[in-house]
């Protein structure tokens, strides 16, 4: 994504149509589905690190929707989708963040309301930092 359009996303008014930027809109049900696969992926992805690395990772799903990332230093990242926004949200030590729809289904992609960043760039950042180690995570593919 360039960084014009990460820049005129990260500005537009909610109330916008995203389709002006060559955004896909998507239904609730399409929100569902992409919201679980992210949702998926960050736990695949959590679950190989703490193997890899021993990183003492606690990852739990809670009522479906909500990831706790609990980690050695008992520091938390909350990761949680809101269906009436089509948003995803993430809490951390560095702060909370919302994180909207800016993809394709065939390119998915979540960007910062406020900063235009990617959402699974900014959760390794989150991660590595909690864990004391460089953690990857990245989107399966489904």
């Amino acid at each position: 994504m360039s960084l014009k359009r990460m820049i005129e996303y990260s500005m537009q008014d909610s109330t916008m149509n995203p389709n002006n930027s060559g955004v896909e809109a998507i239904d609730d049900k399409q929100f569902y589905q992409l919201g679980s696969n992210l949702l998926h992926s960050i736990e695949v992805a959590l679950e190989a690190a703490d193997d890899a690395l021993d990183l003492d990772l606690d990852v739990e799903r809670q009522g479906g929707n909500v990831i706790n990332i609990r980690f050695r230093d008992k520091s938390v990242i909350v990761v949680n989708t809101q269906p009436p926004l089509h948003e995803i949200w993430v809490a951390a030590k560095s702060g909370g963040y919302h994180y909207r729809w800016a993809g394709t289904n065939a390119q998915p992609l979540w960007l910062d309301t406020k900063t235009g960043k990617e959402l699974l760039s900014d959760l390794t950042e989150f991660a590595s930092a909690q864990a004391g180690q460089a953690v990857k995570i990245g989107l399966i593919k489904g």
